[in-house]
């Protein structure tokens, strides 16, 4: 049955579940179409969550966290870990819609061995809540995983395993990277790809100094590239892009100008911020603020 079809149908007003279950996964859709506070959510597995329209203010006691979730954004409770959800918006008209796949440990495992023998260092799940911003391709391996679980070939299951590989790799790669970031923040000095990671975090706006970051770090510039792409999956170039994109969303949701946000973060025209900033977010600089500002108003 298609999956149109089935969320349709409406059992309950507040989280209305359709469910479609694969090998160590399983794909649920919620749609909540009145508001409330304090649903309580937990899981036995690991649960990743993706926003698909409307807001949720998301509470989670144990790390005193409460946050709004909103589309393109993904949120990612740990075994046994228990979020109470508020629906601040949700209407019959207007349902709030979220996507959440449950995956079990042992998945999680078995890419995690894979990715430290890839990466030749180890990568490993950590039980903590991750709230993200979706990139690229993120939300283009969710739009392929709610397409596979909707379909009903013969090789349905292989590739949805596939594309599970994929999203958990990711979600461990963002992982990784948080945590690696956060130690680069209080030890900045501990070794030398610490400080060229701590250089470019100073440094934002100015242009991708390779020899400067090789010579922080103390490593020839093949070494340096090795090292990097094994810490953050990706170059310097992309995490410097990357960086002040993130950047520029913090200025821009705390009302700074976009004209000054592109030239402040080392753009050289408010057009390729712009051009970006709706690459790596599906949103114009413009709207993602107006939208950012209507939430605040709205809390």
């Amino acid at each position: 049955m298609q999956i149109a079809k089935r969320v349709s149908h409406i059992d309950r007003l507040i989280e209305n579940k359709v469910s479609f279950a694969a090998n160590n996964v399983e794909l649920s859709i919620y749609d909540t179409y009145e508001s409330a506070n304090k649903v309580k959510l937990t899981s036995g597995e690991v649960l990743f969550c993706a926003m698909v329209s409307g807001k949720k203010v998301m509470h989670v006691d144990s790390c005193d966290y409460h946050q709004p979730f909103l589309p393109h954004q993904s949120f990612v409770l740990a075994p046994e870990q228990t979020v109470h959800i508020d629906f601040p918006d949700a209407s019959l008209s207007s349902p709030t819609t979220c996507l959440a796949i449950e995956i079990s440990r042992e998945k999680i495992k078995a890419v995690s061995d894979k990715l430290s023998l890839s990466l030749c260092d180890e990568v490993t799940y950590q039980k903590q809540l991750i709230h993200a911003e979706h990139n690229w391709q993120t939300q283009h391996c969710l739009a392929k995983l709610f397409h596979l679980f909707s379909e009903n070939e013969h090789n349905r299951e292989y590739f949805i395993d596939l594309a599970m590989d994929e999203l958990i790799a990711r979600l461990l790669q963002q992982q990784s990277r948080d945590l690696l970031l956060n130690a680069v923040k209080h030890t900045p000095d501990r070794n030398g790809l610490y400080q060229a990671v701590h250089y470019l975090e100073t440094h934002l706006e100015q242009p991708l100094d390779v020899d400067k970051l090789c010579k922080l770090s103390c490593m020839s510039r093949s070494r340096f590239f090795s090292q990097f792409k094994k810490s953050f999956a990706t170059t310097p170039q992309q995490w410097l892009q990357a960086r002040r994109l993130t950047e520029a969303k913090a200025k821009l949701k705390a009302g700074a100008q976009i004209t000054a946000v592109s030239f402040t973060l080392g753009f050289k025209h408010p057009s390729q911020f712009s051009r970006a900033f709706k690459q790596a977010f599906n949103v114009t600089p413009k709207n993602y603020q107006l939208q950012t500002l209507k939430v605040d108003k709205s809390d």
